[in-house]
């Protein structure tokens, strides 16, 4: 596979504040049989899901990825001076590329694909009405106890200690530096540092709205999480898809050895190497199917 057909041309989106997002549209080589919005990680380029993205455009479907502001090929100018939150992401990025890839193929399905923050933030994007159905991946709570025993001591130092040292020193969060996630904006970072010490997570914190923003969601949703996750346990997959209480959920664990792997983790999904098992065999029917009814 060429580098160039995995990333099509830059493209610029505007959300509605006027921020430009770069974003990327994969099209199928036949005629589409649906439309793909893949929403990322936190600290996750687009060009991470290139390879994916072009594979489910071979597959027949539409695909646009994109940065949020601040991040990747959208960030313009020094973190510090960015006024963005995760909310923004979600009411204003996320909206823009759907509209666009809404508006290139009016006729196609629209579907979410959402690593892990992309799934968290669904019902904060307003335009989830016109979605037929979505898909989580890697997608937990992130509330530090619920957290991977391994991980708690990590999450405890980072949010005790190094974002609350980090953020008024340099005005944004130096994850480059620091080997920590990435780099972020300030009201990103401080936004789910409140979020992952909260019990009920995005929920809890921002409140009763946010509680009728997850009721409302009612595509059906297929969750694939994995058992070495090293950030998401079940119990973050179980909490977190709890709140969709308006939605048909079904969630797919899955561990290494059903695909013949010895790793999957928080990211391998995405990786080529999974096109024949994980997106074949998991992927696809999630695309394809309406839901049923909720599963462990």
């Amino acid at each position: 596979m060429s580098r160039h057909s995995a990333h099509p041309p830059l493209e610029t989106v505007l959300a509605a504040d006027g921020t430009p997002l770069a974003a990327r549209f994969h099209l199928p080589a036949g005629t589409a049989r649906g439309a793909v919005l893949i929403v990322p990680a936190m600290g996750v380029g687009q060009d991470y899901y290139g390879d994916f993205a072009h594979w489910l455009a071979q597959a027949g479907h539409a695909v646009a990825t994109f940065d949020y502001r601040g991040m990747g090929r959208s960030r313009r100018g020094p973190l510090r001076e960015l006024q963005a939150d995760i909310l923004d992401w979600a009411a204003l990025d996320c909206s823009a590329v759907l509209d666009a890839l809404a508006e290139r193929h009016p006729d196609l399905p629209l579907n979410w694909i959402g690593h892990s923050l992309g799934g968290q933030i669904l019902p904060f994007c307003p335009q989830h009405t016109r979605l037929a159905r979505a898909v989580t991946v890697g997608t937990g709570s992130g509330y530090w106890r619920e957290n991977t025993w391994t991980l708690r001591s990590y999450v405890w130092w980072l949010w005790y200690v190094v974002v609350p040292l980090a953020l008024p020193l340099c005005g944004y969060f130096p994850g480059r530096r620091l080997r920590k996630v990435g780099d972020l904006p300030r009201g990103v970072m401080a936004q789910w540092r409140r979020w992952c010490l909260h019990r009920d997570y995005a929920v809890g914190v921002e409140g009763e709205t946010a509680r009728r923003q997850f009721a409302s969601v009612t595509v059906p949703i297929v969750s694939l999480s994995f058992t070495d996750d090293e950030y998401m346990s079940a119990r973050n997959t179980e909490s977190l898809h709890a709140f969709y209480t308006g939605a048909r959920c079904t969630l797919r664990r899955i561990a290494p050895g059903d695909v013949g792997a010895r790793r999957i983790g928080h990211f391998g999904f995405f990786r080529r190497r999974f096109a024949e098992t994980l997106w074949r065999t998991y992927l696809l029917p999630a695309l394809a199917a309406d839901g049923d009814d909720r599963a462990g």
